[in-house]
């Protein structure tokens, strides 16, 4: 009877509300999450002069509009961690860094972020076996975000329960604003915000093509630049 009734509680539970008013992208894969005093960053690159700093920065992989050792300097202080694939953890050297891998979890100052696979299908530019990373990030209003990284849309995605989804739109190196819009309504997070648009490739025309694709809530961002 216990169990019915933990069952029953699970299914009537309402969902976590979700603000993504402190979810700021930068530009093209960076974002800063603010979770409480905590400033996450991911991939963080042509940052704004003051840019708060960081308590975490996650990399999903090593190619220079992802991996800035530039910006990583304008933000990083003591204490300051950091959750990278192998090859890129190796160049933070004297840096609290973990090495992450696809289809495990991690704490990072104080935060729980869990390593997906991300990478391309039908391209080479993201080969799967480089185990570069997307991130799913717990923040502490029980809210949880996923960036895929550079990815095509993938079959792991559809395991993905998360409440917001920063995935790309602008197509050549990651998927379309077709296939984006795709994977979501397939693992439907109750947030969608395009990224991989307006700097290297892709418009805000990709981003407006996903939200009337996506059958959830797409928040089309501005650049903080």
């Amino acid at each position: 009877m216990r169990s019915i009734l933990f069952l029953c509680a699970l299914l009537l539970a309402p969902e976590v509300t979700v603000n993504v008013d402190n979810i700021h992208w930068i530009g093209h894969a960076s974002f800063r999450i603010e979770d409480g005093t905590a400033q996450i960053y991911i991939d963080p690159w042509k940052l704004p002069a003051g840019s708060p700093k960081a308590s975490v920065v996650l990399i999903t992989h090593g190619h220079s509009d992802h991996y800035s050792p530039e910006d990583i300097a304008r933000i990083e202080q003591p204490g300051t961690v950091f959750v990278a694939p192998s090859d890129v953890a190796g160049k933070l050297k004297g840096k609290a860094v973990v090495t992450a891998s696809p289809g495990h979890s991690y704490q990072a100052g104080g935060v729980t972020v869990e390593a997906v696979p991300a990478y391309n299908r039908n391209k080479a530019f993201h080969p799967r076996s480089n185990n570069w990373l997307g991130f799913v990030v717990t923040l502490s209003t029980g809210v949880r975000v996923y960036h895929s990284g550079d990815s095509d849309a993938i079959p792991e995605m559809q395991a993905l329960k998360v409440d917001v989804a920063l995935m790309p739109c602008g197509g050549t190196y990651t998927m379309t604003a077709a296939e984006m819009a795709a994977a979501a309504n397939g693992f439907k997070p109750q947030v969608l915000i395009p990224m991989h648009w307006g700097d290297i490739v892709g418009s805000k025309a990709d981003a407006e093509a996903v939200k009337k694709a996506f059958a959830g809530t797409t928040v089309i961002k501005a650049p903080e630049r």
